[in-house]
């Protein structure tokens, strides 16, 4: 079988390049984003900076210790502290006399000491003293006093993000674009496998060819794929530190299991996506053979319209769950890009049920349009196999930008809705507490902190909080969405949450961690909407004393003078904006990083797409020249032909779009419900240039491709 696989493949090479390229590219893909991962688990190993010369560095506790239950038995969990402890003048006595301390100039946000000292000491007798008041590093750990540490931890995080999702796409991609092409494949080969039955090969000898055919072409796909990915990852990373979406030091890391990992994808995508074909062919008769009428019959078999409507269904139920369980997990990144998958492979699979409904919808005058409606109600498995990978790059392109831009909207929408101020004036550290009050003015002063609270036992939950100096004020410069309580009872012994905290009832005393670490029971004064996710807790300033002010919201007064109002603000050492100016520059519509991942997955949707209408519309016109000189010979003239070939291919293509935007216009009306559930602004946005440019670069390859094959031009 092995020998028959290979004379298969060097007579039918022509019609496995285009799986070929896209079992290569699908591969050199994930190599190159699975080197991208591995080099994103762990900083490069680099030199302590601040405390090069220090053989020993003291520092302030910065994180939380929380036991948490797992299972049976109990678990620590650690959280880094919003506002980590400095180094105290008791203790930097105590180390004086243990030798020279080195400060390095940088002190703990509001605190007036220094977050961490270098001590020429020996490290037993530094220990000793210190004991739990402060961390203790030595070696490389002292690293971890230096300010890029956490700045490169959240940047690998946002790289990782990244990647993984790209790696995803790409992998869903590749499996659908290779299953479509071996299918139609297996299809326009039906006269062959005839022969071969004819012949006395068996249904298991046909699968095991068709197996045999898929295992060497992954292979060889493979081989060049790897070295496709071990050439682009180092450009890859450069595009990412070009593109601002990861540090500059972000390098890949000579490691070799991503290699493996997309080396054994191959053959395996390859055997999966013929897997079905091959069955089929399986069931292939010796009258095959002598087969002349070319009407696609057996498209939709009971198990492929089975399974399409089983992922129907399980869209829908995945969508209505997260309305009713988790609505703001709808706002996701992660999820707005992978759960429209679900709904899409089911619409590629029921695609053939609505081929030739749709061909009687269609109206086009004489005798070549009536050629395009019956061809392609005829060839139900070429037009699907090339509405197929439109319909999935138009909805990626319409639901992935479309979610991404909605929820960047509605974020602005929703603070634009939540303030009344008319001035903001924002800095790293505002006088704002102690500067005295600005006449025609309501000033309300808030800085960022943190709140942990243990739910059920099990988790530590970081939640992002402002301690604002008076709630009355508060009250009058804010519109907070407040579903219960409020916002002016807020005191130094109670705390404003909202809904997604487990916790939610006015009245109610919660244990909390602040962002300092002290543990306190705060009583619920007031319950917020959950929103888009920037509703956070809120607490007065008594209980985050070393968070710095960093925004003053400023409601003038009427009659007030603006411009006297902007000339007192700036004595805080602001800046001094209005809030249309503000909101613009904080809820920008999507971010650089965000920007670039998008175009890194529809990049990848865009070249499989034109890949695999390439591959489709080649192998199908190649095969065509009976059916088209036919044509000529019934008197259709050379324009005609190419408008029967053009028109079928338009179809196809505008049946893919129409499918993608249905699955776009879904993904959206729920993420249109998530924000409705959650009291949030619904700015529901398509982006329509992105989605028909799309389009039509699908409609202009199709239509290359299709008139590209010798048979087509001169039929």
């Amino acid at each position: 079988m092995l020998t028959v696989a290979l004379a298969a493949l060097r007579t039918r090479w022509t019609t496995l390049i285009g799986t070929f390229v896209a079992l290569a590219l699908g591969v050199g893909l994930i190599a190159t984003m699975g080197l991208g991962l591995a080099s994103t688990f762990d900083a490069p190993d680099r030199e302590p900076q601040r405390f090069a010369a220090s053989p020993v560095v003291v520092m302030g506790n910065d994180t939380l210790t929380v036991p948490v239950r797992r299972g049976p038995s109990t678990a620590q969990v650690t959280q880094r502290l919003a506002h980590p402890h400095p180094v105290d003048s008791e203790l930097l006595s105590d180390l004086r006399a243990l030798g020279p301390v080195t400060p390095a100039g940088r002190q703990a946000t509001g605190s007036g000491g220094p977050d961490a000292v270098g001590v020429d000491a020996p490290v037993a007798d530094v220990r000793r003293v210190v004991g739990d008041r402060a961390q203790v590093l030595t070696g490389d750990d002292r690293r971890r006093a230096d300010p890029s540490t956490e700045q490169d931890a959240e940047a690998l995080l946002t790289v990782n993000a990244l990647l993984g999702t790209a790696a995803g796409i790409t992998a869903f991609v590749s499996v659908f674009v290779v299953s479509s092409t071996f299918a139609f494949a297996v299809a326009l080969r039906r006269r062959e496998f005839g022969l071969l039955r004819t012949a006395g090969a068996t249904p298991g000898q046909l699968r095991r060819l068709l197996l045999t055919e898929a295992a060497v072409v992954g292979t060889l796909a493979s081989a060049a794929g790897c070295a496709l990915g071990h050439w682009g990852a180092p450009h890859l990373a450069q595009l990412l530190v070009d593109g601002e979406a990861a540090p500059s030091w972000f390098t890949i890391r000579p490691v070799a299991w991503p290699l493996h990992a997309a080396f054994w994808t191959g053959p395996a995508v390859a055997l999966a996506g013929v897997w079905a074909a091959s069955r089929r062919a399986g069931r292939t008769g010796p009258a095959e053979a002598l087969r002349e009428a070319d009407v696609d019959t057996g498209v939709l078999p009971p198990v492929r319209r089975l399974l399409g409507f089983a992922l129907l269904a399980g869209a829908v139920l995945l969508m209505t769950k997260s309305l009713v369980t988790d609505a703001s997990g709808l706002l996701k990144r992660k999820t707005y890009t992978t759960q429209p998958m679900v709904l899409i492979t089911a619409a590629a699979l029921l695609a053939p049920l609505l081929v030739r409904p749709s061909t009687r919808l269609l109206r086009l005058p004489g005798a070549t349009g009536m050629l395009v409606r019956a061809n392609t109600a005829a060839s139900l498995r070429r037009t699907a196999a090339v509405a197929a990978p439109v319909l999935i790059t138009v909805a990626l392109a319409g639901s992935v930008l479309g979610s991404a831009m909605t929820v960047s909207q509605a974020r602005a929408a929703e603070a634009r809705e939540h303030t009344r101020a008319d001035l903001v004036v924002t800095g790293k550290d505002l006088k704002g507490l102690e500067a005295p009050p600005v006449p025609g003015a309501v000033l309300s002063a808030s800085a960022s902190t943190a709140v942990f609270v243990r739910e059920e036992g099990t988790a530590l939950i970081r939640s992002q909080a402002r301690a604002v100096d008076d709630a009355k004020t508060l009250a009058a410069v804010e519109r907070l969405p407040v579903v219960a309580g409020d916002l002016r009872d807020l005191d130094d012994r109670s705390i404003v949450v909202n809904e997604e905290w487990e916790r939610h009832t006015v009245g109610a005393t919660v244990r909390v961690w602040l962002g300092d670490g002290r543990p306190v029971s705060l009583r619920i004064a007031a319950v917020l909407a959950i929103g888009t996710g920037n509703n956070g807790a809120y607490v007065t300033a008594a209980n985050a004393p070393t968070a710095p002010v960093d925004r003053i919201d400023v409601r003038l007064a009427p009659g007030a003078d603006r411009a006297a109002v902007t000339a007192a603000l700036r004595d805080t050492g602001g800046t001094v904006r209005s809030t249309d100016r503000w909101l613009a520059a904080t809820h920008p519509r999507t971010s650089p990083q965000t920007r670039l991942g998008l175009i890194v997955v529809l990049g990848i949707a865009l070249v499989y797409t034109a890949l695999a209408l390439a591959n489709t519309l080649l192998m199908a016109g190649s095969v065509r020249s009976t059916e088209l000189n036919t044509l000529r010979l019934a008197g259709a003239t050379r324009s005609q032909v190419l408008g029967v070939v053009a028109g079928e291919t338009l179809f196809a293509v505008g049946l893919g779009s129409v499918l993608g935007m249905a699955v776009t216009a879904v993904n959206l009306a729920g993420l249109g419900a998530a924000l409705a559930t959650l009291s949030a602004p619904v700015t529901v946005a398509v982006q329509w240039p992105v989605v028909g440019g799309t389009a039509g670069a699908c409609a202009v390859v199709a239509v290359a491709a299709a008139m590209a094959p010798k048979a087509v031009r001169h039929g």
